[in-house]
């Protein structure tokens, strides 16, 4: 958690909290897409990122997160979309609550060495399509993943508001 996110806890609680976040869907020489286990969850997987600072870009956001997390450095190469609603709300043990924004780029590894923090993250490793359906992925990862591997451009999901 943030110093921000600390401090407006502080004066709201746990009540809901609308976050910006970035997530990296980094793909490997195969297509295979780089995917991370949290340390607070078990056996459900994830696309590394996470919630982006006050004043930091949306970009750099996600090369750190990446890099805290995997221990990779990588370069976006594109924004594959921006995604939202109550698929991507999550109820944390302390009973925070939180509703992400996320904004999905495509990356691809420039250095490092893929290693799990072993504080956030318990494990990272790459997925090929036809394995994702033996892992439990999360919620907004069952949309996002499978989609996304596929599809090699933007997308957008249908619209589903209308108005009354």
């Amino acid at each position: 958690m943030s110093d921000y996110v600390r401090r407006v806890r502080a004066k709201m609680g746990n009540e809901f909290l609308l976050m910006p976040s970035v997530t990296a869907l980094v793909f490997d020489a195969d297509r295979r897409v780089l995917l991370a286990r949290p340390s607070r969850r078990d056996n459900v997987w994830v696309a590394p990122g996470g919630a982006v600072d006050p004043d930091e870009a949306p970009q750099d956001a996600l090369v750190r997160e990446v890099w805290e997390e995997t221990g990779l450095l990588v370069e976006p190469i594109q924004l594959r979309g921006v995604f939202g609603g109550p698929e991507y709300r999550v109820w944390y043990a302390n009973g925070d609550e939180v509703g992400y924004m996320t904004a999905v780029y495509e990356c691809r590894a420039i250095g490092g060495a893929l290693k799990a923090d072993g504080d956030e993250i318990a494990e990272a490793r790459y997925f090929s399509a036809g394995e994702l359906s033996s892992i439990t992925l999360s919620r907004w990862a069952r949309i996002i993943v499978p989609e996304l591997l596929v599809n090699r451009g933007p997308w957008i999901p249908p619209v589903t508001w209308r108005p009354s």
